[in-house]
C-alpha cells in the first residue's frame, strides 16, 4: 500500500511508525521534517491530503503536537476524511462508519507502542457499506461540494 506520513516535528515516535510501515511492505512517501524539511503543519497536512485525494497515496498519516491542527487542515481537501485517533477503538469507528482515509496522531499524547495498536486496527478495519452510514457519507460530500471555491 502507498502512504503518505507527514509531521511537522521529527521524533522517536515519526522514525518508529515509518519504520513500522516499512517492515509491514508499505511504499512510503514523507513530508516535512521527516524529509529534513522545515515545513508548517498546514503545508503537510494539505501535501498528504492531496496524495490521499488523487490517488498518489491510499492512504495518509499525519501527526502534530495534538493532531487536532493536521486533521483541521487534511479535512479542507476534498474527498479526505481525516481522523483524529488517540486509541485503536476511535480508529477502527473511524474506518468502519466513516470511511476516514487519512489518519492524525497526537506526539504529545501517542507511545510508539500505542501508535503500533492504533495502526494495528486502522489496517485491519474497512469501510462497511450500509444505508445510514452511505448516507452520511454522501452528506459529507454534499458540504464539501456546497463550500467548494466559497470564502466562508
Amino acid at each position: 500500500m502507498r502512504i503518505s506520513v507527514g509531521s511537522d516535528e521529527r521524533t522517536h515516535l515519526t522514525d518508529s511508525v515509518s519504520e513500522l510501515l516499512r517492515k509491514r511492505g508499505h511504499e512510503l512517501t514523507l513530508y516535512g521534517p521527516l524529509t529534513e524539511e522545515k515545513t508548517l503543519w498546514p503545508e503537510i497536512a494539505q501535501a498528504v491530503a492531496e496524495d490521499v485525494a488523487t490517488g498518489r497515496a491510499d492512504e495518509g498519516i499525519l501527526f502534530c503536537w495534538t493532531g487536532t491542527g493536521v486533521s483541521i487542515a487534511a479535512n479542507k481537501v476534498p474527498g479526505v476524511r481525516a481522523a483524529l485517533c488517540d486509541d485503536p477503538e476511535t480508529a477502527i469507528g473511524a474506518r468502519r462508519w466513516n470511511q476516514a482515509n487519512v489518519i492524525c496522531l497526537s506526539l504529545r499524547r501517542i507511545s510508539e507502542a500505542r501508535a503500533a495498536e492504533i495502526l494495528d486496527a486502522w489496517f485491519s478495519t474497512a469501510y462497511e457499506p450500509n444505508p445510514t452510514d452511505d448516507a452520511c457519507i454522501n452528506q459529507v460530500a454534499d458540504i464539501e461540494r456546497k463550500y467548494s471555491g466559497q470564502k466562508v
